[in-house]
């Protein structure tokens, strides 16, 4: 077990993620029949739900910088001297020697803007880049998955109890349920579909879930045995990743100061088919950064 220093306030860090999210998400739950369900916007309402980023495929909505502001106002009342790094509203992205927060408001905005169930609020406390506690919460089915460093990984039912996670005891790949995801620009697809295609031969069968905090989250349920993603930028793995980690995975993510341009992979995968996944990556070229 990595030594976690004791000057952090790591079960306070914890607590305050738990807090969070869970009000971020019953925002997001309040808000998606309001945006896209039975209950329209006010009829003089002149903002659109919908916007863009990267691509005209990468959207984000309303509820994303809603939420967002709500995340940010919330942990500034309660640790007013935190940095803040956000998908949405930003951040340094140089490493702070303090505590950062990373948060990301709707992990799978898609899945939210088509009513798929499939979308999370991710809320991870950072120091020296380093996740020491993360909190991912499945709006949809109200579950919450938590983790602090060095002291495992938790998943309930809303406020219910807290059941410890451990991924499957799976120790052959081409046993392996496997979830990846893809970017948004054409030519990293390309190669994403290409690893996929060479990979797919190889282990049980392959899921795209549309959200890397979810999918970090069932390597560590063992609803899925590995996940690996091209371009993750922090805020999608920095509390899954955690999560996955303290449930006995094997976990790789970019760096810390890295965003999805640069194509890093992030692998999480149970550790009786680590060292075969990640050798079947290899040899693929998958390990390399697809920018």
């Amino acid at each position: 077990m990595e030594h976690v220093d004791q000057t952090i306030p790591v079960d306070e860090l914890a607590a305050i993620a738990v807090d969070v999210a869970q009000e971020a998400a019953a925002h997001v739950r309040r808000r998606r029949p309001e945006l896209f369900g039975a209950t329209p916007q006010p009829p003089d309402s002149t903002v659109s739900p919908v916007s863009t980023k990267s691509t005209e495929t990468d959207p984000v909505t309303v509820a994303d910088t809603e939420t967002e502001r709500l995340i940010r106002q919330l942990l500034h009342e309660a640790r007013p001297a935190d940095e803040v790094l956000g998908e949405e509203h930003g951040g340094s992205r140089a490493v702070p020697s303090g505590v950062r927060w990373v948060v990301d408001p709707i992990d799978g905005t898609v899945n939210f803007m088509y009513g798929v169930p499939a979308y999370a609020v991710s809320l991870a406390a950072q120091v020296d880049g380093r996740s020491v506690a993360g909190v991912v919460v499945d709006v949809a089915r109200e579950v919450v998955y938590g983790a602090t460093q060095g002291g495992g990984a938790w998943v309930a039912d809303g406020d219910g109890p807290r059941v410890p996670l451990r991924c499957n005891p799976v120790d052959r790949a081409e046993l392996a349920l496997v979830a990846t995801g893809f970017g948004y620009a054409a030519d990293r697809r390309r190669a994403q579909g290409r690893i996929v295609a060479e990979l797919l031969p190889k282990v049980r069968d392959i899921r795209r879930i549309g959200a890397a905090a979810l999918d970090l989250c069932m390597v560590a349920s063992g609803a899925v045995d590995a996940h690996y993603e091209h371009g993750l930028s922090p805020w999608d793995w920095a509390a899954g990743g955690l999560i996955a980690a303290e449930a006995g995975a094997v976990v790789v993510t970019p760096p810390p100061d890295s965003r999805a341009d640069e194509g890093h992979i992030t692998v999480a995968v149970a550790p009786g088919i680590a060292d075969e996944f990640l050798g079947l990556l290899d040899g693929l070229g998958a390990r390399e950064p697809l920018v």
